[in-house]
């Protein structure tokens, strides 16, 4: 006679506490601090759930599930406004005469080739 057991324990989000707390240690993207249970599946049926210890973090992108002691900074807020880059850093379109990022190859306003 044989047995086969198919099942494993996974790990869910229960709640989220602060969205874009921390990096993904795997991708890097943001990160959440989050409320977690440990379930037990067996043939793809949760049967027993659990909380978990502490708080942890959460990957939108890559789905991973990490302690809060192995996480990265938090990514600085995006800029939006390229008018606020100093003279030294930024560079100006020829065409509209606005600063552009040094890094861009065509200008965000007029599109043209830097």
């Amino acid at each position: 006679m044989f047995f086969f057991f198919v099942g494993g324990v996974e790990q869910q989000v229960r709640q989220v506490l602060k969205s874009g707390a921390a990096r993904c240690i795997n991708c890097g993207s943001r990160a959440d601090l989050v409320d977690y249970d440990k379930v037990l599946k067996l043939f793809f049926v949760p049967v027993w759930r659990w909380p978990g210890k502490d708080p942890a973090l959460y990957c939108n992108n890559c789905n991973l599930i990490f302690p809060q002691s192995f996480s990265l900074p938090p990514p600085p807020p995006p800029t939006t406004d390229y008018d606020d880059y100093a003279p030294s850093k930024s560079l100006s379109c020829r065409f509209c005469d606005r600063a552009v990022d040094p890094q861009f190859r065509f200008c965000p306003f007029c599109g043209s080739s830097l």
